[in-house]
């Protein structure tokens, strides 16, 4: 059954997470600052107090195209592993656009619809999100501009095409239709993008027509707590409580969708269960990034985040899990790191795709490159439990399909995928560029 409402879990935390900041008063940002972006439901959900949020009927007549997804347990990865461990996973890869990402692209195209927005305009990584607004932009009756990061651009063309029959118009980023992505390109031609970038031409664009307003798919808050249908979902359906939740992180959206209710649960004292994000080791904001207020996008137009961030300057590597090349971190999900609600790992890319290809031959989904992150901790944590013999049940989020990305699975069967080194001097480069000074803490 379709969850009647999003869970938003800030009433339930020890301490409430920093406030955004204006980049120029360097005070909270207030509704109006942000309506030139947001509609004020969507301004209303980020700074709510309260634990649940209905669901529109519009909404869920929309999401009943998919939701609710199903629950399976990898019984074939758990006996060729010879794990006692159960696994679990949530799979999110039968919406329209192929992940999770429908979860907040819905809502938000159905509330600027309602405030009578014409255009919507974004960013992608790998294209799952681009793919998600496009396809709710089509039921909304919305047009949607998109900035695609060029890496993937180049990588995925038929997640482009996919944006295509859904109506959007797609650039790749950096592009010269916006003076963000002119200004880049004529510093370096070749600029791989990055999602920095890629949203600072989307708030660009949308911030000078009156008629547009930007979405987001990850990082904020009403976006995070619209992906809390899948950890709803999951509560009910698993005839066992976890021991552990372990979820791919690039902005936030899919580890926090799947674990926010079941930390609710455990902040209730009613749980036991412990919480893994898993980033790539090319990306690594939670495990190697500053704690610290940084922009959100590159060239320094959003309001000033308080999050662990490589800096917003950072270009990561071109990996082929573009939806977690971003910079920084989730603002809550950072805050809820430093309470220690929940611990993060990282992996490389060629276990992550060695975890993918185990699974699609085991399961016989071939997952996205980004869910094959929380996959490669999966299938050590289950071969732990084969070395000490722990029943251990772990849920994991396959948040997306991977068949956009057969270019990738072809790179790495022919052993052409490298693993990319980050050195300290990258990180280091980029955090001298923080935004930091008159800044709290």
């Amino acid at each position: 059954m379709i969850p009647s409402n999003w869970y938003n879990i800030i009433p339930d935390l020890p301490a409430p997470p920093p406030p955004p900041l204006h980049p120029g008063t360097r005070q909270p940002v207030g509704p109006d600052d942000l309506a030139p972006l947001f509609p004020m439901e969507l301004i209303g959900q980020e700074v709510s107090g309260e634990r649940f949020m209905p669901i529109p009927q519009e909404v869920l007549d929309v999401y009943r195209l998919w939701r609710p997804t199903p629950l399976m347990r990898a019984r074939r990865l758990e006996q060729a592993l010879g794990t006692p461990a159960r696994i679990y996973y949530k799979y999110e890869g039968v919406s329209p656009a192929g992940s999770h990402k429908p979860n907040t692209a819905v809502p938000q195209a159905y509330y600027n619809a309602r405030e009578g927005v014409r255009l919507l305009t974004t960013e992608t990584g790998a294209g799952q999100w681009g793919s998600a607004l496009a396809f709710a932009c089509s039921q909304f009756d919305l047009e949607c501009r998109i900035w695609m990061v060029r890496a993937s651009y180049d990588q995925k063309p038929y997640r482009r095409s996919l944006m295509q029959v859904y109506g959007a118009t797609v650039h790749a980023s950096p592009s010269p239709a916006t003076g963000a992505g002119s200004k880049v390109l004529a510093d370096d031609p070749d600029s791989p993008g990055s999602l920095g970038i890629a949203i600072s031409e989307a708030v660009e664009v949308a911030g000078a027509n009156p008629d547009a307003r930007y979405a987001l798919g990850s990082v904020l808050n009403h976006v995070l707590m619209h992906q809390t249908v899948i950890g709803e979902e999951a509560l009910a359906q698993l005839p066992e409580m976890p021991d552990l939740v372990i979820g791919c992180t690039g902005g936030g959206s899919n580890f926090a969708g799947l674990s926010f209710p079941f930390l609710r649960e455990k902040l209730a004292g009613r749980l036991a269960t412990e919480f893994r994000a898993v980033e790539p080791a090319a990306c690594p904001s939670f495990t190697r990034g500053a704690y610290a207020y940084d922009f959100g996008d590159t060239a320094g137009f959003t309001p000033l985040l308080k999050m662990h961030t490589l800096g917003h300057s950072f270009v990561p590597d071109p990996i082929h899990a573009g939806g977690l090349r971003y910079h920084g971190m989730s603002p809550l999900l950072s805050h809820m790191y430093e309470l220690g609600l929940f611990e993060a790992v990282t992996r490389s890319q060629r276990e992550c795709f060695a975890a993918g290809v185990r699974f699609a031959r085991t399961e016989g989904i071939l997952p996205a490159p980004e869910p094959t992150h929380a996959l490669a901790e999966t299938i050590a944590e289950a071969l732990s439990c084969k070395e000490s013999g722990e029943e251990k049940v772990i849920l994991t989020a396959l948040c997306g399909h991977g068949h956009f990305d057969l270019a990738a699975y072809d790179r790495y069967l022919a052993d052409e995928l490298e693993d990319y080194a980050l050195p300290q001097e990258r990180i280091d480069l980029a955090l001298t560029e923080l935004p930091g000074q008159g800044l709290p803490g």
